[in-house]
């Protein structure tokens, strides 16, 4: 895995990773639903595309899918596509994925991946095309897989919070992942608070929480690898989380990851939220 892949994927699982804390026993589930927010990706001040997330849920179940566009240099040195989905249910510890599937492709490869939950773990995975592990890679165990995220489940489904907009509560928590290849946590612990500015899409509340992030890998990596070992040093990764408006969901505004080639940043450029009858709407 070279280390712009590995950049690449850190990044967009930091953001999965914001955005997840599992509810305790007994809390109510959400109500019925619908959110979609915009981000734009950005590498050392250059836009790299944008990508659109769909969540949309019930009582006792979710179903989500965000598809995205990026390129550099208006497509003349890199572009790609992707698109990921997710459903699952509600329980009273936290949200359980059943099945989730993402493909990508560039102008020099393309590829699929379907992953299947059955009793709260990991049953099956599935990707073409198929690519023999590295020897120098730790294994990831059958127990390892048991409680485990898809990104995109702990990218949307982040639990109510009665805390005011900006509380560092949400961010002390450590969220279980596996990808389909690497299983690792993302531990999120307070920083600071900060405002949003004038940039920022309407409608958002003016506080958000800074929650510095940590990668942890499990397994299915090559620890030697310079990529990896450069996350999990590094202390400079965060995760803005801000209130979604008519609800109790927290999610990233801005997600910060430094890489050999600048900062990657992913923020929220729009959201638009409906809740039972009511709708409202933050929008540049």
């Amino acid at each position: 895995m070279g280390a712009r892949r590995t950049g690449a994927i850190i990044a967009c699982l930091v953001l999965a990773a914001g955005l997840a804390p599992s509810p305790s026993a007994g809390e109510a589930v959400p109500a019925p639903g619908r959110i979609v927010a915009t981000y734009d990706a950005g590498l050392a001040g250059i836009n790299l595309g944008e990508f659109t997330v769909t969540a949309a849920f019930s009582a006792s179940a979710y179903k989500m899918a965000a598809d995205g566009r990026f390129s550099l240099l208006a497509g003349l040195l890199y572009k790609a596509t992707g698109k990921t989905t997710s459903n699952g249910r509600f329980t009273e510890e936290s949200p359980q994925p059943a099945r989730y599937t993402l493909s990508y492709e560039d102008s020099k490869k393309s590829q699929q991946l379907r992953m299947s939950f059955a009793r709260g773990s990991v049953s099956d995975v599935k990707i073409v095309p198929s690519k023999k592990p590295n020897p120098r890679d730790l294994p990831v165990t059958a127990e390892q897989l048991k409680g485990v995220l898809d990104p995109l489940t702990a990218a949307f489904l982040s639990v109510r919070s009665d805390a005011p907009p900006g509380d560092l509560k949400v961010c002390g928590q450590t969220i279980k992942v596996f990808d389909g290849r690497q299983r690792f946590d993302i531990a999120l612990t307070p920083k600071r608070t900060e405002t949003l500015g004038r940039s920022a899409p309407k409608g958002l509340s003016e506080r958000v929480a800074v929650c510095r992030v940590r990668y942890e890998p499990i397994g299915g990596y090559r620890p030697d690898h310079p990529g990896v070992q450069f996350m999990k040093k590094t202390d400079a990764v965060e995760a803005w989380l801000v209130s979604v408006p008519g609800t109790e969901f927290y999610v990233p505004y801005k997600v910060l990851v430094p890489t050999a080639w600048g900062t990657g940043t992913v923020t929220l450029t729009g959201m638009k939220v409906a809740v039972g009858a009511s709708q409202r709407a933050a929008a540049p």
